[in-house]
């Protein structure tokens, strides 16, 4: 392990586990299809929406991920805690990183560039999509390509883009999370770009509850260590009543004064929260954390999706 390529002590045993309410196999079948539809739709719509204006495009993005969230069998509750105003400049978006629903999810909230290792490259229908999408894939496997990266991103937020980023450099199983590395802050420092912190959770309803009652971490979305993608597609569509929860949260200037490690442990600090999020991972007193802080701090403004 290097400080470029973190490595989580999370397993699919370990922390992959589903206990609540459980979806038919013929019904969970029809969702993976319907998910995995909506994906190549939105691969095959790319040149087609390239030529539309920013604000337009965005828009299609926004309802586009959302959709092929909600086709997995995912409800989605957004949640802002500041005005979500366009930037004057470039923003990096960073957030806690559990499974590979936080891609989507992010982008049907704030849909941006975003910053991906370059294996996802090779993946059956995300690969190409992301590609198509604008990706900047970087290689962890080589701690001299990260001066590279960093210039990259740097590059396209003084364009004016938003670039999405999972600081961790790894999944979580959401049970605390890992060190939010500062390479990528440097570029908002250089910049001069606004960092926005986005916090991730996951819950799952328990047998006979209905979603909106679910207050148990959502095992099943946990995307971690040596887990196949096909067995993560179907442990989500076979998983009843799951909601993901996006909190959106108040913007953080970059400080060059502070230094890019302050930056990332400020908005470490905000995306993981007191308790820290626990949106993923087996039942138990982890989730019962995250739960009595979302009581604690739950903002005015919420949105069903």
């Amino acid at each position: 392990m290097t400080g470029w390529l973190p490595v989580a002590p999370c397993t699919p045993d370990g922390c992959a586990r589903h206990t609540g309410a459980v979806r038919a196999p013929l019904p969970a079948a029809l969702l993976l299809l319907a998910g995995c539809a909506l994906v190549l739709l939105g691969v095959a719509c790319v040149p087609l929406v390239r030529p539309l204006g920013t604000g337009p495009r965005l828009r299609l993005t926004r309802r586009w991920a959302r959709a092929v969230v909600r086709a997995f069998g995912v409800r989605v509750l957004v949640r802002r805690h500041a005005p979500d105003r366009a930037p004057d400049g470039g923003e990096l978006v960073v957030a806690n990183h559990i499974s590979w629903l936080d891609i989507p999810l992010v982008a049907s909230v704030l849909p941006g560039r975003t910053v991906a290792k370059r294996e996802i490259r090779g993946w059956p229908l995300l690969g190409p999509l992301a590609a198509l999408g604008g990706t900047l894939f970087i290689d962890r496997d080589r701690l001299r390509a990260l001066p590279a990266a960093v210039r990259d991103i740097a590059t396209a937020l003084r364009s004016g883009s938003r670039v999405v980023v999972f600081p961790e450099g790894s999944t979580w199983c959401g049970r605390g999370g890992g060190v939010f590395r500062p390479a990528v802050f440097q570029a908002a420092i250089d910049s001069g770009a606004t960092v926005r912190p986005v916090r991730i959770t996951y819950r799952a309803a328990a047998h006979g509850v209905a979603a909106h009652c679910s207050d148990r971490p959502a095992g099943a979305v946990a995307f971690v260590g040596t887990d196949p993608l096909a067995a993560s597609l179907w442990r989500v569509v076979r998983a009843a009543g799951l909601t993901a929860r996006v909190d959106v949260l108040a913007p953080i200037a970059a400080d060059g004064g502070a230094g890019r490690r302050a930056l990332a442990r400020r908005a470490r600090a905000a995306v993981l929260g007191p308790g820290g999020p626990r949106g993923a991972g087996p039942s138990g007193r982890p989730g019962q954390t995250a739960v009595a802080n979302d009581r604690a701090n739950r903002p005015a403004e919420s949105v069903h999706h």
